[in-house]
């Protein structure tokens, strides 16, 4: 593969993990089907361009497992990332923004074992950058690294 292919292939994927990001959000926030959360994504904000803004185009097949997965795994994944966090933090307290990060970079971890840790870990601590300060990135690196962990010893 080529330099220019596989930067490309990244960015593609980068996309579709900041779309899945936002997805799940949406979700969460209206209590929409995912369904119907995926194919307005993929129709009209995946390489759209919206109020000015030109949305990247994505990986749609890597962007719709991560939503379907994160949404069919919510309660294993809840459960996985409240195991990282320390005993007097409840993920209750974590915004729904972070929390889907948390969740999506979990799935990734969990259930795409062709993508290496330190590559999910990074694009999500990337993600978390885009929205959040330092610390709260370095709360996500914290909580990936520890799940990532989890799951090499398992």
């Amino acid at each position: 593969m080529s330099k220019q292919s596989s930067e490309g292939r990244a960015l593609s994927r980068y996309a579709s993990r900041l779309a899945a990001v936002q997805a799940l959000y949406q979700i969460t926030e209206s209590s929409s089907e995912a369904e119907v959360v995926i194919q307005e994504f993929i129709n009209f904000r995946i390489g759209k361009e919206i109020e000015g803004v030109v949305y990247p185009s994505a990986d749609e097949s890597h962007f719709k497992r991560i939503v379907i997965g994160v949404c069919s795994k919510r309660l294993e994944l809840d459960e996985l990332i409240q195991e990282t966090m320390s005993e007097e933090w409840k993920i209750d307290r974590v915004s729904t923004l972070m929390l889907s990060i948390l969740r999506a970079g979990s799935f990734e971890l969990l259930e795409m074992p062709d993508v290496p840790s330190k590559v999910v870990i990074n694009e999500y601590i990337n993600l978390a950058h885009d929205f959040f300060p330092s610390k709260d990135a370095s709360f996500v690196n914290a909580a990936l690294d520890r799940m990532a962990k989890i799951q090499s010893n398992d």
